[in-house]
C-alpha cells in the first residue's frame, strides 16, 4: 500500500476578503474530490485572503498510480485561471517506510 500527499500553495487572483477566498477555494476542493476521489482540504494560510494551501492525499496499491493521480490533481489546479500555483510538494509513504 502506498500513501501519497500533495501540498499546493496557491495565490488567488482578485480576492479582497476571506469570504471571497472561500468562494474561490471551495469549488476547486469540491472538483478535486469529485473528479479524482481523493481526500482534499484547505490546510493552511487560513487567515490570509489571497493565499491558500490545499492538501490532497490518496491511497493506492502501487506508487505509479499515486504519482499519476497526484500529478493530475496538480495540473487541474495549475490550469485554473483564477489561481496561480506557487509551489507543489509531493510526499510518498510505502511499505518500506516504517
Amino acid at each position: 500500500m502506498y500513501v501519497g500527499a500533495l501540498e499546493l500553495d496557491v495565490l488567488l487572483g482578485d480576492v479582497h476578503s476571506l469570504k471571497e477566498k472561500r468562494s474561490v477555494v471551495r469549488p476547486v476542493v469540491a472538483e478535486l474530490r469529485r473528479r479524482f476521489e481523493v481526500a482534499v482540504a484547505e490546510a493552511g494560510h487560513l487567515d490570509l485572503h489571497r493565499r491558500a494551501l490545499i492538501g490532497i492525499s490518496c491511497v493506492a496499491p502501487d506508487a505509479c498510480h499515486v504519482t499519476a493521480l497526484l500529478d493530475r490533481c496538480e495540473r487541474l489546479v495549475a490550469d485554473r485561471p483564477e489561481l496561480q500555483l506557487l509551489s507543489a510538494r509531493h510526499r510518498m509513504l510505502g511499505p518500506e517506510d516504517e
